[in-house]
């Protein structure tokens, strides 16, 4: 059984890739062979080799199964802004994302991480969102909530959008991204009571934060015995 989940964020900059490569880290340790793809990003670095994203190199060095960059992160756009805006004329469109996923699921692997790029609503073209992805390939969502002032509206309006797109959500995890957020606990709480999914894992704030140190974190078994994917 080949798990795939598609990881979305409350907002950008809420820690998917700190997230995406724990869980794959996790799921490395319990012997499962894993992908970790960026198929889209936004803010990426001129480099001898091409562009290349930060956040899609650390996917790839979690993964326990290589990819080439180029198929883990297909699409690269060097602007740091919504991906719409900095494709210029490229233009970009949901299923040719799909098809880059498709190939590189052909790998022989136990447990996928797609992230994101953004926010559940980030645009792509005129008519479709990134929410269109997962759309199309029919992924089950882990959402990432970035715990800080207001996280508790971004998170039940992401996971009302994620229903009306017709996807199960099928766990969150808080990461604290603000270490001086006040009555943390109570918004975890608050999260807790109201997002009809497990909760995974509650990352602390870390001054250096390593996909190993979070990965003690997450628990992956309500999701590795409940996925049908």
């Amino acid at each position: 059984m080949k798990h795939i989940w598609f990881v979305a964020g409350t907002d950008t900059e809420v820690g998917k890739t700190v997230v995406s490569t724990a869980l794959l880290t996790a799921a490395n340790r319990l012997g499962l062979q894993t992908l970790g793809l960026k198929p889209l990003a936004a803010g990426c670095e001129e480099t001898p080799d091409g562009l290349r994203n930060d956040d899609a190199l650390k996917l790839q060095q979690a993964a326990s199964v290589w990819l080439s960059y180029d198929q883990v992160n297909p699409i690269a756009l060097q602007a740091a802004v919504a991906p719409h805006i900095a494709a210029g004329e490229q233009r970009l469109s949901a299923e040719r994302i799909v098809a880059y996923c498709r190939g590189a699921l052909m790998q022989r692997a136990d447990l996928v991480v797609i992230e994101g790029a953004g926010g559940w609503r980030v645009p792509l073209n005129a008519r479709e969102t990134l929410a269109r992805v997962p759309q199309l390939m029919e992924l089950p969502v882990i959402l990432v909530v970035g715990m800080k002032l207001g996280c508790i509206n971004h998170a039940l309006l992401t996971a009302e959008a994620i229903a009306r797109d017709g996807l199960q959500l099928v766990g969150w995890v808080a990461n604290q991204i603000d270490p001086n957020m006040a009555c943390h606990d109570e918004n975890l709480q608050t999260l807790k009571e109201r997002l009809r999914a497990p909760l995974l894992g509650s990352l602390p704030w870390l001054e250096q934060p390593t996909c190993e140190t979070l990965a003690e974190y997450l628990d992956l078994s309500l999701l590795l015995n409940s996925d049908r994917h």
